[in-house]
């Protein structure tokens, strides 16, 4: 978690939006000298995610605050269950009560849903991806949270591989030239990977010796008629029109990858909320 880029800086520009002018309201009630308990606990089953970053932003409010974690990243924790313990000041631990949560709460919930749709598709070879549909800025770790949640990333920039879509074709003027200029200009260890629409489209960049066919927005039954025309030629990656009722529908044999921009971008956020113990109550 402390290898991913940008992560306090995410956690400064959130924290300035938030308590940018300071937090009147708890700087009123409390001295500098008052101190408190709190924990971060489930409100619902969840699979929890984001943790490490959460106590990064009350630490970052205040380093003299003492964070505990208490579950780790990747757990299916149940509804009740305590995920994080703070301690110290009350009124810094409560100006980064929201930040704190803001992260927990959003990334908790891609994991609960990549894990939700891991299960759904367990035993059947296929791996399900997430897109570049990101909210911006948040990508490395909203692509975190999907593995944390049992699924796996697809690439994270548009510099990690070759993808021809559509609108590369289009303006290229056909798949193969598109495919043959990418061959000429990539890495020698670059995959190419091609959209592909139609089954004459498939059959193209089966000539062009694609290394990956993605299959967008096709049914499922052209899906098997294009996994036959493949026969293992080329990965099969299957993107489009694909929701969680319809997960295994498209979860055929030859298909080796699904690709669901919902796991991020249509992610809810959780239920997690912190509790500040009661004066000399201990927790």
């Amino acid at each position: 978690m402390n290898s991913l880029p940008r992560i306090d800086h995410l956690i400064d520009l959130a924290i300035e939006e938030d308590a940018g002018l300071g937090d009147v309201t708890s700087r009123a009630i409390f001295s500098a000298k008052h101190r408190s308990r709190a924990f971060i606990d489930a409100k619902q089953p969840l699979v929890v995610c984001g943790l490490a970053i959460a106590g990064r932003v009350f630490v970052r409010v205040d380093p003299t605050l003492k964070v505990t974690l208490l579950a780790q990243d990747g757990d299916r924790v149940k509804a009740g269950a305590r995920v994080l313990a703070v301690a110290g000041p009350t009124a810094t631990l409560l100006t980064a009560e929201r930040t704190a949560l803001n992260f927990l709460q959003r990334l908790s919930g891609i994991a609960t849903l990549a894990r939700k749709f891991a299960d759904a598709i367990a035993g059947t070879g296929v791996r399900i991806v997430d897109t570049r549909k990101t909210t911006p800025g948040w990508r490395a770790l909203e692509k975190y949270a999907v593995r944390c949640g049992g699924c796996f990333n697809h690439r994270s920039s548009l510099g990690e591989h070759v993808l021809i879509k559509d609108n590369h074709i289009a303006a290229a003027g056909s798949i193969a030239r598109a495919v043959a200029r990418c061959r000429a200009a990539a890495p020698h260890c670059a995959k190419i990977e091609v959209e592909a629409k139609t089954l004459a489209e498939v059959k193209e960049a089966l000539r062009a010796r694609a290394d990956v066919i993605l299959l967008d927005n096709m049914a499922p039954t052209m899906i098997r008629r294009a996994v036959e025309l493949i026969a293992g030629a080329a990965v099969v990656e299957v993107s489009g029109g694909v929701r969680f009722e319809t997960l295994r529908d498209y979860a055929l044999p030859g298909v080796d990858v699904i690709s669901v921009g919902a796991l991020t971008h249509s992610a809810t956020a959780v239920d997690l909320s912190l509790t500040v113990l009661p004066a000399g109550k201990r927790g």
